[in-house]
């Protein structure tokens, strides 16, 4: 596509929008302006979905107060020239809305398609409209489990206004999850066009490939080499300006101001950070990371902050995270530190009220006292004892009041549940069998392990002394499948090799130095009934995978932080897992990975439950322990007293976190994320697309209307064979045949497999190229079933709107289509095709051009009362569409008004949000026009005999 100031083009994607205007070109992007809709956009020039318009002889065109037919066009200067009747017009004067549908002048000159292509296209459309109107769009297609507590976060942060959310789930609940969710459904909205993702540098590929695999999302990984890359271009851009969603690591711009203040200025409308607990902050200074997060937040509309610290581990901490996503609120720390240590009073009495206890004399003052000027609230706890259900309102009332429930969410695992049981199963080998060697061989492996990162090391394990225990351990259960999971690449390799040599079990290998495909591949060997029964992973296979068909989880090694143990063992111990897990582990007397299993097994339990003291225990007790480890090793000491001592001061702190987090526990916080939004019709709305079969059906016709054949492999599971595909236009398909399937079972079992629903890629992908051409959109039918010299013209047209896309007026009034049919004498018609006619005419010949001249005649008039039908049936659409936003934003702005009378942590912000977005959706809605997309002319059996 070559581009140039003033020409015309028109959306593929947005056709709605009109007739484009080049404004400008910068280096690689440039600039259109939709002025019909005063929308501008930015497009990268490479991969703009936008199509010349350009007017062909013969139609009519209009600008400067003036229409006519083109008689002839030139071109001057990379611009069009119009020429007819006189009057002459160039491409940048044209009107902004010029008739664009080429359905009609099709079907007169007789360029038609199947009549049956006409149907397909309507339900094309239908299907689409019906996709964006849903609540679940853009979360259909998500590689996600239909977890309550997951759902129920994602729907209540993506409807507020901005999205300003601290996620703090404990451990192993799917805090990345439930940002990408909510990362997901507003990007789907149009909400956000541009977000930011801030992680550790260990995180960054596992949230690029967590986003791709699981919500379809292609993220930009930056470093200092692709900005340098960028900016080596030549066109002097911002490089954080060059894509759209982008990750980075957050010590990269920390450590570069220049990086920074580019970050910045580039502008964001979400920022989403991963392990914020990081971010170091007190009254009087701030961390380099702190200080870049806090910029960005203060520029950025929207926030989620992610940690599974809990709260009482660290106050001063959890008010830094606050207050970078409300400042205004929370600028006090001793005022919090009173605030929070109310709520802690008022956690206790509705631990009460959720027990159905009976509260004191001095409870129900408090709550009273609470409850002040709420009249129905008070005479609630006034017939408390007289009525059980009072206990639940007075509930929603206290949490209604709640001031960190607005910007937190905190599931717990034993409130959540759903979690099996772990069961250690660990192997002491006699230390006193080992060679002086092989002992000095167990150090130096451990001495690497806890390196950051792993110091290089050859590793020959077909000697080694733990060898027989794992063969042994395999053989024990030849049904079973096994994960093992162990520090480095380079021991996956030896790993290999030496159960290769002593075994001939068929295994598997998933480490870093392989690609993504070759990933993809042996997991899905894995995940293969028939396939391998060992899994060997480096590092990298404990961070986003799925392992949960499996059980059994094997540590060859057991790392020094609890959190990374935590993320081994979250492969296998995950919601859904319907099996105990049993973790094995060998390690030999007097070794450091004696210590190691020691400090866990008696110092954390951690191969029992899943410690949610974990970081801040080995940030007391860590280089202790590291230390301690290698000297019992080199010494050989045992008993040995300061290892004993130091387990025993792990345990006694771990008791002390564990007895602090439990009775500092903010059961109001726990309370308002899982009532909030029982209504669930999120994941009802998941459940129903995961059961419609039709949508299944449609998606592979939907493929075949551009030759791609499909073969059933499994239930529900096909593989897409685009070897005789029509176009080049379906990229998701460019490098060969692609397993997919419809059922997310599979999908979750094997993430090689897309899921496939209306709003996956490639299946708008495909949607758009089938409604942005011309396929099904002129059509004629010979209907057997009609009386004799019986004419109909059915018209299909689309309800467009053109507003702002964050303002998510799709919810409300998507691309409609609009069916009418009129008889010759201009009557609107009932009317269905007859399937077996539709059938025939597939087949049947006839030769439309002895009928074009009589089809000049009466197809216009007919055509004119269709629009006329359509604009009156597009009235009574818009009408609903407007009571519905009335309804929907009304309620939302009723509530949070109630809220904000009782409850200072609603900004007023909010509300005034939902205000600006009411109006201006009323405003957008009455501008809905219907918009020509496809004709057929249908007629009786006797029409063919005219002459």
């Amino acid at each position: 596509m070559h581009f140039s100031p003033g020409q015309r083009w028109i959306s593929n994607a947005e056709p709605e929008l009109g007739l484009g205007t080049v404004l400008r070109i910068e280096g690689r992007s440039i600039q259109v302006l939709f002025a019909k809709s005063g929308v501008l956009r930015h497009y990268a020039a490479h991969a703009a979905p936008l199509v010349r318009a350009e007017f062909r002889v013969g139609q009519k065109v209009s600008g400067k107060g003036e229409s006519f037919t083109v008689e002839r066009v030139e071109t001057h200067q990379n611009l069009l020239h119009y020429h007819g009747g006189g009057h002459s017009l160039v491409e940048g004067e044209l009107d902004d809305v010029q008739s664009l549908s080429q359905a009609d002048e099709r079907l007169l000159s007789g360029r038609l398609d199947r009549p049956d292509r006409f149907d397909f296209r309507l339900e094309a459309l239908n299907r689409r409209a019906g996709a964006r109107r849903g609540v679940d769009f853009g979360l259909a297609a998500a590689r996600i489990a239909l977890v309550p507590h997951q759902l129920r976060v994602a729907q209540i942060g993506a409807s507020r206004r901005p999205v300003r959310l601290l996620l703090a789930d404990e451990v192993g609940l799917g805090k990345t999850i439930e940002a990408g969710m909510i990362l997901a459904q507003l990007i789907a909205s149009g909400r956000v066009e541009r977000a930011l993702v801030l992680l550790p540098e260990p995180l960054v590929y596992q949230w690029f490939v967590e986003l791709l695999r699981r919500f379809n999302l292609q993220f930009s990984i930056y470093d200092e080499e692709r900005c340098t890359a960028i900016e080596l271009a030549g066109d002097a851009r911002n490089p954080f300006e060059d894509e759209q969603l982008v990750i980075t690591d957050l010590a990269f711009l920390a450590g570069n101001p220049r990086r920074a203040e580019q970050a910045v200025a580039a502008g964001w409308d979400l920022l989403v950070v991963d392990e914020a607990h990081h971010l170091a902050w007190t009254p009087q200074a701030a961390s380099p990371e702190y200080a870049v997060v806090e910029t960005l937040a203060a520029a950025t509309p929207g926030v989620i902050l992610l940690t599974a610290t809990p709260e009482q581990l660290g106050r001063t901490g959890h008010f830094a995270r606050l207050r970078l996503l409300d400042p205004a609120r929370y600028h006090d720390l001793e005022r919090y530190v009173a605030e929070a240590d109310g709520y802690l009073a008022l956690s206790r009495i509705a631990a009460k009220l959720g027990d159905g206890a009976a509260l004191d004399a001095a409870e129900r003052r408090e709550l009273a006292a609470r409850l002040a000027g709420d009249d129905a609230s008070l005479a609630l706890l006034d017939r408390l004892d007289q009525e059980p259900a009072a206990a639940s309102a007075l509930l929603d009332a206290l949490i209604d009041r709640h001031g960190t429930g607005r910007v937190m969410f905190r599931n717990r695992r034993a409130v959540v549940g759903g979690f099996p049981k772990r069961v250690p199963r660990l192997q002491l080998l006699d230390g006193a069998t080992l060679s002086e060697d092989q002992r000095q061989r167990l150090l130096t492996e451990f001495l690497s392990d806890i390196q950051q990162p792993p110091s290089p090391h050859d590793y020959d394990y077909t000697a080694d002394p733990r060898l027989p225990w794992l063969v042994e351990l395999l053989e024990k259960h030849p049904r079973d499948k096994f994960l093992l999971i162990c520090r480095s690449q380079a021991k996956v390799l030896a790993l290999e090799e030496a159960v290769r040599t002593r075994s001939g079990i068929n295994l598997a290998r998933f480490h870093e130095g392989l690609s993504i495909v070759h990933r993809d591949r042996n997991a899905a060997y894995f995940a293969d009934p028939e396939g391998a029964r060992l899994l060997i992973c480096s590092e990298i296979g404990s961070e986003g995978r799925n392992f949960q068909f499996a059980h059994h989880l094997i540590l060859w090694d057991v790392p020094l932080d609890p959190d990374l143990l935590e993320q081994r063992i979250g492969r296998l111990d995950r919601i859904g897992q319907r099996n105990d897990i049993e973790l094995h582990a060998v390690a030999f007397t007097g070794s450091a990975q004696h210590v190691l299993l020691r400090w866990y097994e008696e110092g954390l339990d951690a191969l029992r439950q899943s410690p949610a003291d974990g970081r801040e225990l080995y940030k007391r007790f860590g280089p202790d322990l590291a230390e301690r480890a290698a000297t019992h090793a080199l010494e050989g000491t045992d008993p040995d007293q300061e290892l004993d001592s130091l387990i025993a001061q792990t345990r006694a702190a771990h008791e002390e976190l564990s007895r602090l987090v439990h009775a500092g526990r903010d059961r109001l916080l726990e309370l308002a994320s899982s009532r909030e939004a029982r209504e669930e019709t999120l994941r009802e709305a998941l459940a129903a697309a995961d059961a419609d079969l039709d949508t299944e059906d449609f998606i592979l016709r939907l493929f075949e209307q551009f030759g791609i054949e499909h073969e059933e492999t499994g239930p529900r599971t096909w593989v897409l064979d685009p070897e005789y595909v029509s176009t080049e236009g379906l990229s998701g398909l460019k490098d060969g045949p692609q397993q997919i399937t419809f059922d997310r079972a599979t999908a979750l079992a094997r993430e090689e497999l897309p899921l496939l629903r209306n709003d996956h890629p490639l299946v708008v992908g495909a949607l758009d190229l089938l409604l942005e051409g011309e396929q099904g959109n002129a059509a004629f039918l010979v209907d057997d079933a009609l009386p004799p010299r019986t004419v109909l013209l059915e018209a299909v047209y689309v309800l467009e709107c053109i507003a702002q896309r964050s303002l998510g007026i799709d919810r409300f009034l998507p691309p409609l289509p609009l069916r009418v049919v009129v008889d010759t004498k201009l009557q609107v018609r009932e009317y269905k095709p007859n399937p077996v006619s539709l059938k025939k005419s597939a087949d049947r010949a006839v030769d439309f051009n002895r009928y074009r001249k009589f089809l000049a005649q009466i197809v216009p008039p007919m055509l004119e009362r269709c629009e006329t039908a359509a604009r009156d049936v597009a009235v009574r659409e818009i009408a609903a569409a407007a009571a519905s936003a009335q309804t929907t934003l009304g309620a939302g702005i009723a509530r949070l008004s109630a809220l904000r009378a009782v409850n200072p942590a609603v900004r007023a912000e909010e509300i005034e949000a939902l205000e600006s977005e009411r109006a201006a959706i009323a405003e957008a809605l009455p501008r809905a026009r219907p918009r020509l997309d496809a004709v057929r002319f249908v007629c009786s059996q006797d029409f063919l005999s005219l002459r």
